[in-house]
């Protein structure tokens, strides 16, 4: 999971375009929203079409279960974990 967790936090990086921001500066549970990362609705939507393409692992717009999936890198690489396709 440990992987898992490192790949997400430099694709999320990679993805939005965080200049000056390393994988090791971000933390493993903190929020991805808000007052940890802060990112936003559409950072959610670029992140989620990249784990789409990357891992094969899809989630529904408008679903309440969004929150809890994108809540940190590790409740992430969770949901990635049991859902990827082969």
């Amino acid at each position: 999971m440990e992987e898992l967790e490192r790949e997400l936090k430099q694709l999320i990086i990679d993805t939005l375009n965080l200049e000056g921001t390393t994988p090791e500066r971000i933390a493993t549970d903190a929020p991805l929203f808000g007052e940890g990362l802060g990112l936003d609705s559409i950072d959610a939507l670029e992140l989620a079409l990249e784990i789409k393409k990357r891992y094969g692992v899809r989630t529904k717009a408008n679903d309440e279960e969004n929150r809890k999936i994108f809540a940190s890198v590790r409740s992430l690489a969770a949901h990635i974990a049991a859902n990827r396709q082969p």
